[in-house]
Formats: structure tokens, C-alpha cells, sequence
């Protein structure tokens, strides 16, 4: 249940803050919006405030705004004023893009409130310190404990939790020898990783060792503006991480079965969900960075297909005929549906294929 709740919870919040930018925008240039949609039909509730009909509706994976006179159909257009396309090129640009900025600008404010409310994650740089130990774990029976801090794993020295992790994980189930540090003591310890999977660039499963432990972590409250600029920071990195995925699943870097779809969406919300609120908040915020990428790319039903289209129409003076946007579309589309299936069958892959 809790993973079911969060999953509609996390894909609540994507979804409206991405359409109310559409609808905000779309209000302030004076165009007239039929309904305001969450979720796709059959409709659960909905009603009617001025000309708009806002609509709460049973599938959660998407949301719509409709606008008057959104597409350039002759029998749609009738040139009023308060129609999409009456609306000069720059007033249209700024409603399609309003959608994936607002969850740009979602994820820069979760970010900041949670670094100012929660604090920003503080560890030592220079130095592998244990934050914790897992229960009946190859650390806890070694004797490994809270601030005692690793030196080498098998006589190769870290400074870090990464460098210590890469050499566990590529040993599992195997002996390895660690020392390290409690106190003023140097000591000695030997034990046998356990083994856990993960999914490698290839997307495929892979063993990995691990000894259960977790790297110091603390956190510092910060200042409004500080706490801003670090979210801004944050969610400039993530951004920068996704368009470098998406640059090596283009170029066959990474294979397309190492990406997810809603299963895997859903797992994580339920996982981030019984982790606390902070968790599962950095969680929406990382999704949000996601869609809001994603939905700028050129491909047709995304908005950065109707930027495309406005740019055609632009460079030539006039829009493309509804049976030519029909034809894109439908490969845009296709193409979409074929994503789907793959992610979908991935997250499938994931949890049933060992």
C-alpha cells in the first residue's frame, strides 16, 4: 500500500506542477483553457470554474491543459483572440515551455527547503569513516563500528566511500582484509563480502560484493540564500548527469535496457517513502529534473515537438497543415510507445529475470 500511495503521491506532484505551468501561462497571455486535466480518462470527479473544467482523472501517468484553438485545424481556428493560435510565436513558445521549466524550477526550490529545513549532506573528504553498520552484516561479525575509519582493503589504500566500494564490489563473495583505524589504534580485520546485484551499463544483473556499512554523513542547516544557490547547484548537476545518460544511450555508451520505466518509478517511491519524507522528496525533485529534460527533447507529442513545430512555422510564415502535423506526430508517437514497451519490459526484466 505504502508503495502504491507514494507512487500516485510522487506522480501527483510531477504532473500538476508541469500542467499548471502550461495553464499559467496560458492564462496570463490571455488564451482560454477548456480543461485542466489530471490523469487521463474515464474522469473520477470534476467541475467547472469560469470557461475552464478542471478534471481529476483515473490513470495517473500523465495530465493535459486544453487550450481554445490549440491545433491549426481550420474547423477549430477561428482566429478569436483568446485562441492558441492568435497568439504571436513568442506568447506560444512561453506557454509550451512553461510546463518543463515549472519542474525545473520544482526541483531548485524542494532542494533548497530541504537543504535550509533538513540540511546539506556534510561528510570527510579525505577519509573513509563509518556512519553505520548493518545488522548481521560481514562488518558487524568482523567487528567493524560506528567512526571507525578504513585505511585499506586489501592493501589498497582509501580515502573515500567510492574507492572503497569499487574494490568491495568487485569481490563478492570473496575474503578480503581491511585495515583500519579506532581511536589511536590501527587494527586488522578479515572478512567474507556478501553478495547483492546490481545493474551494470549494459543493463544487465551483475553480483556485487558488500560488507555493510555507511559512509559518515552529517548535516549542516543553511541560510535562504545559500540553501538556494546549492539547489540551484544540485539541480544544474543532475541535469548535466541526465544529458550525459541520454548522450551515451545515443551513441550505444549505455544500453537502453539499463533504463526504467513506471515500475521502476513506483519501486523507488515506496522505497524512498518508508526512508522518510526528506528521501522521498529529493526523490520527486530528481524525477522532476528528469521530466522536464526530457520533455524538451524534438520528438512530436512532447513540448519540445510543439517548440519544433513553432520553429517550422517561423522559418516558413506559416504553420503546417494539420494532416502534416498528423503524419509527425504519428511517428513521434510510435516512437514513444516503443520506449514504453521497453522500459516497461525492463522494469519486468528486473524483477523476475535472475
Amino acid at each position: 500500500m505504502t508503495t502504491i500511495l507514494s507512487t500516485i503521491f510522487v506522480l501527483g506532484i510531477l504532473i500538476f506542477v508541469h500542467e499548471l505551468g502550461h495553464f499559467l501561462v496560458a492564462k496570463w497571455v490571455g488564451i482560454r483553457v477548456d480543461k485542466f486535466s489530471l490523469g487521463f480518462p474515464p474522469k473520477l470527479i470534476s467541475f467547472k470554474r469560469g470557461d475552464t473544467e478542471y478534471c481529476l482523472s483515473v490513470i495517473p501517468l500523465g495530465g493535459y491543459v486544453k487550450m481554445a484553438g490549440e491545433n491549426p485545424d481550420e474547423s477549430e481556428v477561428t482566429g478569436a483572440p483568446y485562441e492558441f493560435m492568435s497568439k504571436t510565436p513568442a506568447q506560444r513558445s512561453a506557454v509550451i515551455i512553461a510546463g518543463p521549466l515549472m519542474n525545473y524550477v520544482t526541483a531548485i526550490l524542494i532542494y533548497s527547503i530541504i537543504f535550509m529545513v533538513h540540511g546539506y549532506p556534510t561528510f570527510d573528504a579525505d577519509r573513509m569513516v563509518i556512519g553505520g553498520v548493518v545488522e548481521d552484516s560481514p562488518a558487524e561479525d568482523a567487528g567493524l563500528a560506528t567512526d571507525d575509519v578504513i585505511l585499506s582493503v586489501d592493501g589498497n589504500t582509501v580515502t573515500d566511500f567510492g574507492a572503497m566500494a569499487e574494490i568491495v564490489s568487485s569481490k563478492p563473495d570473496e575474503e578480503i582484509t581491511l585495515v583500519y583505524q579506532r581511536g589511536s589504534k590501527i587494527d586488522t580485520a578479515s572478512l567474507v563480502t556478501a553478495v547483492d546485484t546490481a545493474m551494470n551499463m549494459q543493463g544487465k544483473k551483475v553480483e556485487v560484493g558488500k560488507i555493510g556499512v555507511y559512509h559518515k554523513v552529517w548535516y549542516v542547516k543553511l541560510g535562504f540564500f545559500e540553501s538556494f544557490k546549492l539547489g540551484v547547484a544540485s539541480t544544474w548537476d543532475i541535469s548535466v548527469m541526465l544529458v550525459d545518460v541520454l548522450w551515451k544511450l545515443v551513441t550505444v555508451q549505455i544500453s537502453p535496457k539499463a533504463i526504467g520505466g513506471p515500475l521502476f518509478i513506483a519501486q523507488f517511491s515506496g522505497e524512498m517513502a518508508r526512508a522518510g519524507m526528506v528521501a522521498l522528496f529529493g526523490f520527486i525533485a530528481m524525477l522532476s529534473v528528469n521530466l522536464a529534460i526530457v520533455n524538451i527533447l524534438p520528438i512530436p507529442v512532447l513540448d519540445g515537438g510543439h517548440m519544433l513545430f513553432l520553429g517550422v512555422e517561423v522559418a516558413r510564415r506559416k504553420p503546417l497543415t494539420l494532416k502534416q502535423r498528423a503524419a509527425v506526430q504519428q511517428v513521434g508517437l510510435a516512437f514513444l510507445l516503443m520506449i514504453i514497451v521497453l522500459v516497461t519490459y525492463n522494469d519486468i526484466a528486473r524483477i523476475f529475470i535472475r
